[in-house]
């Protein structure tokens, strides 16, 4: 991996000492440059978890990605870096009372003065890495967390709220380190099962200091603090316009 490339990617120049306050530096710059999407799943492109592959489509190509390519291109900085790291697993909530299945998404855990959760790779989430510290409420830039855990199980649900008391399951996790190709059995059905979110809509995110801008096939939704735009994609011109201008991808 050229780290400096990857640095320079996210707007940080140098190698910088693996502590707590430049994993804040590091998570939120990456969320700020590197957007969310899954643009190569709706042109035919396989999606393949290889740094090689990755480095150059994302960090050389200004491309995003989906939380394999993400956090595992996130997780191989950071190494690199000399943090402690290891990738993990998690269920995602489907906002009915259930979860996905294991390997449903990657996330990764650091250690550096206590254990922190880190996740550059789930769309519309915490800016800065959360502690991992059970039932303690943490104010993030994009809302409110807490950490806890499952009864009678050895998951760990986050959970997120606008107003600091009604928190929702985002998803479930364990701290058990898996391996990038454990991943590959669900990386290759969010990429083709009719049932996967990312099959059925085009879709490309990215946070910033005043919110977040997102496109989609039917419309552009810019939000500014409490303030949100919602404008109409016309046809796959328009969209690929929109693309262009917003997240400087031309596909």
């Amino acid at each position: 991996m050229n780290i400096n490339n990857y640095l320079k990617r996210i707007n940080i120049s140098g190698i910088i000492k693996p502590d707590i306050a430049n994993l804040r530096i590091l998570h939120r710059n990456h969320l700020f440059n590197i957007p969310f999407e899954n643009l190569d799943i709706h042109l035919n492109i396989k999606i393949r978890l290889e740094l090689q592959y990755l480095e150059e489509k994302i960090i050389n190509g200004y491309r995003g990605g989906y939380c394999y390519e993400l956090n595992g291109l996130f997780y191989n900085l950071l190494k690199n870096l000399g943090y402690n790291v290891k990738m993990i697993s998690a269920r995602v909530s489907n906002n009915s009372g259930g979860f996905g299945e294991e390997f449903d998404h990657l996330a990764i855990v650091a250690e550096s003065d206590g254990l922190w959760l880190a996740d550059v790779g789930f769309g519309d989430s915490f800016i800065e890495p959360l502690e991992i510290k059970l039932n303690e409420v943490q104010k993030d830039p994009n809302g409110f967390y807490r950490i806890s855990e499952v009864k009678g199980t050895d998951y760990l649900s986050l959970q997120k709220s606008s107003d600091g008391l009604i928190f929702k399951d985002e998803y479930i996790f364990t701290l058990k380190e898996r391996e990038w190709n454990e991943f590959e059995e669900m990386n290759n059905y969010h990429q083709t099962s009719p049932d996967s979110p990312f099959t059925q809509k085009q879709l490309c995110t990215i946070a910033n200091e005043n919110g977040r801008i997102t496109l989609t096939d039917r419309n552009l939704t810019v939000t500014e603090g409490n303030e949100k735009k919602i404008i109409d994609v016309k046809d796959k011109e328009d969209f690929n316009k929109k693309l262009f201008e917003h997240f400087g991808i031309k596909l």
